[in-house]
């Protein structure tokens, strides 16, 4: 979970790029999220963004949010929809969380410290998980073994260890999860990927400790989920540091847990 003040007298454009996880940003300052790419242009103060999005632009101004990055696991019963419905786009959850949505802003909104923040929205995100839809629990075993092994693992193995067919493993993970076991794969290789060239590993080195036949396949994948080369994806700002959405420079000001 992560704060941030985007302050400054102009606004601030930034791209997202995919992250094995749903990603769902909570604006409380007054000024909503404006964010454009394939899925159109939307306007929102809550937002969800799925697992296998393409990338898209951000317009932040005067923005005050609190980021949060939901496993997929839990993400179904939390949002309070299915995550194929999600899975390559976003979504505003103003409307689908209701008065719930306008109640946790205006608190977040009177709250004076980052802690107090992400407390508040901790027990928002808690008191919807019990009511929600879980996931099968093949389906969690086969997530946690491609997030375990760094997306190497091959699908037909998951299939053999909980005693599906290949077939039922690809329908009941993507109604699921979002994305079949072979795309989950990718992102969850591609996002060590990209956070070990972002701390400066050559690309060589990326594709050969990561499970890429060469380097050209880690082009291939970074170009894939990006739409960049892995130099230029290793820059992003969401892939600043690990444990934070943006990076703690010029208008950013962060709080993070």
């Amino acid at each position: 979970m992560a704060g941030f003040r985007v302050g400054g007298s102009s606004p601030v454009e930034l791209r997202t790029i995919p992250h094995p996880a749903v990603t769902v940003a909570i604006e409380f300052g007054d000024r909503p999220f404006n964010f454009h790419g394939a899925v159109g242009r939307t306007r929102a103060e809550i937002l969800a963004v799925g697992l296998a999005f393409t990338p898209f632009q951000v317009r932040a101004e005067g923005v005050e949010c609190v980021q949060i990055r939901l496993s997929p696991l839990v993400a179904h019963a939390v949002l309070g929809l299915p995550l194929a419905e999600l899975c390559g786009g976003v979504i505003a959850l103003d409307e689908l969380w209701g008065r719930d949505a306008a109640r946790l802003r205006e608190r977040l909104h009177h709250a004076r410290t980052w802690p107090e923040r992400f407390t508040l929205v901790d027990s928002e995100l808690s008191a919807r998980f019990p009511a929600g839809r879980t996931v099968d629990p093949e389906v969690s075993w086969v997530w946690r073994q491609i997030v375990a092994s760094q997306g190497r693992t091959r699908v037909s193995d998951l299939a053999a260890g909980v005693g599906w067919s290949r077939q039922r493993t690809w329908s009941r993970f993507g109604s699921q999860i979002g994305l079949t076991p072979k795309r989950a794969a990718m992102l969850v290789r591609f996002d060590r990927a990209v956070h070990r060239l972002v701390r400066g590993y050559s690309p060589a080195r990326v594709a050969a400790d990561g499970g890429y036949a060469d380097q050209s396949h880690l082009h291939h994948d970074v170009r894939a989920f990006t739409g960049e080369t892995p130099a230029t994806a290793a820059n992003e700002p969401w892939l600043a540091a690990d444990d934070r959405a943006w990076p703690a420079v010029g208008q950013f000001e962060h709080g993070n847990r």
